[in-house]
């Protein structure tokens, strides 16, 4: 038989773990968002101030890798997606390890053209003060494709006018409210 006492302690541990799951997720999705909007305030949030980021041969301290990754992305692409899918995450104490599946999709500067990386953010989240932030991530590249992407360019699109995402602060995703005749920055 189970006591109150019993239901409840699990209860509290259950939703703490349910609150760090959220956390860690929210860490992981305001990294994709900071890249994709060069929000170099937002990304350099999702970091520990020792922590660390590994893409390929670049290594970067959280505080210097937004600036590292707005210059590669404004330099291969004109636009670019990050978007994280399959989430797992193990979580010990104030440690989490995390392996999130990543799709890049990267807009070339010929507007014509689209490269598709698929990979990996292997993770080591930190709780420190109440806060998760990444300690260690290194990311992995699994495949990539390159793909026709001259409809963008073709009158069958651009008449139909859809906006356009920007990389700063001025994308309709920091507008509040929002409404739907608020004015978009930019349109295809």
């Amino acid at each position: 038989m189970t006591t109150d006492e019993d239901v409840t302690t699990r209860l509290q541990r259950d939703v703490q773990y349910l609150m760090d799951r959220s956390a860690i997720l929210d860490c992981v999705s305001k990294h994709a968002r900071g890249c994709d909007r060069h929000d170099s305030d937002l990304l350099g949030s999702t970091y520990h101030d020792d922590g660390v980021d590994e893409h390929g041969t670049s290594t970067n301290l959280g505080p210097d890798y937004a600036r590292w990754a707005n210059a590669v992305h404004a330099a291969s692409s004109r636009a670019h997606t990050h978007n994280v899918t399959t989430h797992t995450c193990e979580i010990n104490g104030d440690t989490a390890h995390c392996e999130s599946y990543v799709l890049v999709g990267l807009l070339y500067q010929d507007g014509t053209t689209v490269q598709l990386l698929n990979g990996r953010y292997l993770d080591r989240l930190e709780r420190r003060e109440g806060t998760w932030r990444i300690a260690v991530r290194r990311s992995t590249v699994e495949w990539t494709a390159t793909a026709d992407a001259s409809l963008l360019q073709s009158p069958f699109f651009t008449e139909q006018a859809f906006v356009k995402g920007t990389r700063d602060k001025d994308d309709l995703s920091y507008r509040r409210p929002l409404f739907v005749d608020t004015p978009a920055p930019e349109r295809w």
